[in-house]
C-alpha cells in the first residue's frame, strides 16, 4: 500500500512541474568542478544563473558571460524551449519507471529506522529488492532489475522524502549498447515540500560507473543540493525569471 500510494504521489510531483514556481539555491559538485547557481523554475523550464565556483564569487568576467548567456536566451527562445523539450522527454521516461516501481519491487516494512532531520510527522520506512518474476516491458526499465535499497515515506503525505539504491549487478540499456551501468554504485534522493504539497529536490548524492555507446567508460560522481527554498507568488514566464535573475547584484571578485 505505501509502495503504490508513494508512487502515485511521485508521478503527480512530477507531473506538476511548470505549474507553480520556485526559488533555491543549487551547488553542484562533479566532474566539471563545484559551482553554484540561482534558479528560478519557470512554466517553460528551470533557469539559472551562476554565482559561485568553488565556494567562492565568480570574476567579473564570468559574470558578464553568464548575463550574456541569459539575454541570448531571452533573443532566441526557440534555443530554450527546445533545450527544455529534451527535459520533458527524460521526465516522461522516469514517470514510466516511478510508475512499474510497485510491481517490479518486493518491499517489505522496515521499522525502527533514523528518521530524517526535519521530519514533521512520522516517516515508513520499506526495504526494496527486486522481484526476479518482473520482466522490464521498456529498455528505461532495465534499471528496475539492478536496484535494491531503502525509501522512506512522509506518513501524512503519502510522499517519498529519501530513497537509497545500491546498483546489485550491471544494468543493461539497449542491450548494453546505449550504457551499461556497473555493480557497487550508490544513488541518495531527497525531496521536501516548498509550500502547498509542491515538492523539490533537496539533496542528491550519485556514485556511479557507467559506460556509454560501448565505447568509454566513466565514473559519474555528482553531488547537488538546494537551500534557500521559496515558493513564489505565481507562476512566472521564463522570460520573467530571467529578469528576476539579472535584476540582482551579485557579489565579485
Amino acid at each position: 500500500m505505501w509502495a503504490i500510494a508513494a508512487a502515485k504521489n511521485e508521478v503527480k510531483i512530477l507531473q506538476q512541474q511548470g505549474l507553480f514556481s520556485v526559488r533555491y539555491r543549487e551547488r553542484k559538485v562533479d566532474s566539471k568542478g563545484d559551482t553554484t547557481r540561482e534558479i528560478i523554475e519557470s512554466k517553460q523550464g528551470g533557469v539559472a544563473r551562476l554565482i559561485e565556483r568553488d565556494g567562492k564569487p565568480i570574476t567579473a568576467a564570468e559574470d558578464a558571460a553568464e548575463r550574456s548567456r541569459l539575454n541570448d536566451a531571452l533573443t532566441h527562445p526557440d534555443d530554450f524551449i527546445r533545450h527544455h523539450h529534451r527535459d520533458d522527454a527524460m521526465r516522461n521516461n522516469i514517470i514510466q519507471v516511478i510508475q512499474l516501481m510497485p510491481k517490479a519491487m518486493i518491499n517489505t516494512y522496515t521499522p525502527g529506522q533514523p528518521q530524517p532531520p526535519g521530519a514533521t510527522s512520522r516517516q515508513v520506512v520499506l526495504d526494496y529488492a527486486p522481484d526476479p518474476k518482473f520482466h522490464p516491458p521498456t529498455m528505461f526499465a532495465e534499471v528496475l532489475t539492478g536496484f535494491q535499497g531503502r525509501v522512506w515515506i512522509d506518513e501524512s503525505t503519502q510522499t517519498m522524502t529519501r530513497i537509497e539504491g545500491k546498483v546489485l549487478h550491471p544494468v543493461n540499456f539497449g542491450f548494453g549498447i546505449l550504457a551499461h551501468i556497473y555493480p557497487g554504485g550508490t544513488l541518495e534522493f531527497e525531496q521536501t515540500d516548498a509550500g502547498a504539497n509542491h515538492w523539490v529536490y533537496s539533496n542528491v548524492d550519485e556514485h556511479l560507473t557507467v559506460r556509454a555507446l560501448m565505447v568509454k567508460t566513466m565514473p559519474e560522481n555528482v553531488k547537488m543540493t538546494s537551500s534557500r527554498i521559496e515558493m513564489l507568488p505565481s507562476l512566472m514566464s521564463y522570460q520573467d525569471a530571467i529578469h528576476m535573475l539579472l535584476s540582482e547584484q551579485i557579489p565579485l571578485r
